[in-house]
Order: C-alpha cells, then sequence, then structure tokens
C-alpha cells in the first residue's frame, strides 16, 4: 500500500477509534438499518434510467451480497433472511423472498471472495450478476410448486425478469457495495488494538 494512502487509514482509523465504544456501534447499526431502509424504499420505484423492460434493480440483493462477501456463511443467510422477510412484508408472502436472498447470503459467505478474486468492481458485479439469476431462479421454481398457473405463463415471465434484473443489479451493485464496504472497513480498523 503507498505512504500516502496508508497514512490516510491511519488518520481515520484513529480518529473513529477515538470514539465511545458504544457510540461508534450505534453509529454502525445506524449506517446499516438506514442502508437497508434506503434500499426498501428504492425496491418499488421505478426511477428513469433504473429500469429495464419495467424491472428495477433487485436493490436487496444487492445489499445482502454487500454484507455476505466478507462475513460468514451464516450471517449472510441470517442477513438474507430477514431482508427477504421485510420484502415479503412489502409484497406478498407467497412465495417467500426470504428462502432465496436467504440462499445467496450463504453462498456468497461460502464465496470467500479474497482468495478468487481481487478486483472489488468487477467481481461484486459479477457475483450479483450470477446471485441474481439464482434467486429469481429459486423465486421462479416457488412459483412453480406453489402455483396453479400454467408453466409456459411463470416460463415467460421468468425469462423477461431474469436476465433484466440480473444486468440492472449488478450495474447498480458498486452504488451499494462501495460506500458499506468503505464504511465496514473504518470500523473494523478503529475497533483494531
Amino acid at each position: 500500500m503507498p505512504k500516502s494512502k496508508r497514512r490516510r487509514f491511519e488518520r481515520q482509523r484513529k480518529s473513529l477509534s477515538s470514539w465511545d465504544p458504544r457510540l461508534r456501534q450505534l453509529l454502525d447499526w445506524s449506517v446499516i438499518i438506514g442502508s437497508v431502509l434506503i434500499c426498501l424504499m428504492l425496491l418499488p420505484s421505478r426511477l428513469p434510467g433504473m429500469q429495464l423492460l419495467g424491472i428495477a434493480p433487485n436493490w436487496l440483493l444487492i445489499w445482502v451480497v454487500a454484507w455476505s462477501v466478507k462475513r460468514p456463511a451464516l450471517q449472510g443467510a441470517f442477513a438474507g433472511i430477514i431482508l427477504g422477510l421485510l420484502q415479503d412484508g412489502m409484497t406478498s408472502p407467497e412465495p417467500t423472498h426470504a428462502l432465496s436472498l436467504g440462499i445467496v447470503g450463504l453462498l456468497t459467505g461460502l464465496f470467500q471472495k479474497q482468495r478468487f478474486i481481487q478486483e472489488d468492481f468487477i467481481s461484486i458485479a459479477l457475483i450479483v450478476f450470477g446471485m441474481s439469476v439464482l434467486s429469481e431462479t429459486i423465486f421462479a421454481s416457488q412459483m412453480i410448486w406453489m402455483s396453479n398457473r400454467h408453466l409456459e405463463s411463470i416460463w415467460t415471465y421468468y425469462q423477461k425478469v431474469v436476465l433484466a434484473s440480473a444486468i440492472l443489479s449488478s450495474l447498480w451493485a458498486p452504488v451499494v457495495y462501495f460506500p458499506l464496504n468503505n464504511w465496514w472497513q473504518k470500523v473494523k480498523l478503529a475497533e483494531q488494538p
């Protein structure tokens, strides 16, 4: 790491580490809850430039990947289930989003990105793309299993949604990932002795 970057990290670590640990923890929880609430509010919105064929990015999936990529698999699964239940509360509980987001969190936590891929921008976009395809596949499978709809209508819906959602989610993933990852790195550095 270059000297200027190392000095900047050291200053940030010292400034945040001088805070009271309870205040730092409260601020960390505020960032976590605030970012989840922002993602929840963006979920139903269809802003110009943020949709393709009427499909918007899956903001909660992006958040789950950002959370799980550098955490243990169980923490990722737990976060995915909680966010899936929140999404079910905003939409319909059947089929559930908790199953697909829980599996996404679990698999992303197992992936151990640091070991295999070094470039953050590309790797996060690829992980989100793959996990979006997986999430939509799980959701479509639940619709087939639980629904009395025709398989053809579900297949047509799936084809339309899966690619649009995966492309948009992977393109918008850095917008969520980088600020959160930067914050969590600062908090981690501040907690070190």
